[in-house]
């Protein structure tokens, strides 16, 4: 199945989803040759393994906790705060509580 997309001047809702949060899925925002963004959502208990992408990311805690596992240290994400990570730097998250998250990978120059 294929994420839904913005379309260009499209505003997009990335608040807190509240109660909708259980029955809502990851979805991509938009995707160019330079930048992706996706609201990711992930549920209690639930990982994304380590992995590593090519370009910078930017993952920003919309609401619940995210665990993220960088330069051998857990960093907790709290709602409102905000991650970096530099391209090629192996990290997983976890999901600490139901939550959702901005997630942004620059793709190119």
């Amino acid at each position: 199945m294929a994420l839904e997309h913005a379309d260009p001047g499209q505003p997009w809702n990335v608040g807190p989803l509240g109660d909708a949060l259980q029955d809502s899925q990851s979805s991509a925002l938009f995707k160019s040759e330079q930048l992706e963004v996706i609201r990711l959502v992930m549920l209690s208990g639930k990982t994304l393994p380590r992995h590593k992408v090519p370009g910078a990311i930017t993952i920003q805690c919309i609401e619940g906790v995210l665990v993220v596992e960088t330069q051998g240290r857990q960093r907790r994400l709290l709602a409102g705060q905000l991650l970096y990570l530099p391209g090629n730097e192996m990290h997983a998250v976890t999901a600490e509580q139901d939550s959702s998250a901005l997630l942004t990978i620059v793709l190119g120059d």
